[in-house]
């Protein structure tokens, strides 16, 4: 299993996100290492199809899959229970791994 969070130092969100995601795997009493994946130029963006920071990936899916391909340096946006934001709540990264390791 891989797990990654794709990320640019210019979007703190990334850290949050981490936090977040070990606590999730750590209740759901998966023992994993997560990679993270610095994206410094446009060229990495392209190459990683790198929509924003932070990105959650399982063996190579996007958690939260989009139909957006804009690939670049930017933060990216969830749609939350609280209206857009700049990271997925725990709830939300609980439910979309679940879904994708335990079904």
């Amino acid at each position: 299993m891989k797990i990654e969070i794709l990320f640019f130092n210019d979007c703190p969100s990334w850290k949050i996100v981490l936090h977040d995601l070990r606590e999730v795997l750590g209740k759901l009493e998966i023992n994993t290492d997560i990679s993270l994946v610095k994206v410094e130029t446009r060229n990495e963006a392209m190459k990683y199809k790198f929509i924003g920071s932070p990105t959650i990936r399982i063996n190579n899916i996007d958690v939260f899959p989009t139909k957006h391909n804009d690939y670049g340096l930017g933060c990216r946006v969830y749609q939350t229970p609280q209206g857009l934001k700049g990271l997925p709540t725990k709830e939300m990264i609980r439910t979309q791994v679940e879904k994708i390791l335990l079904h």
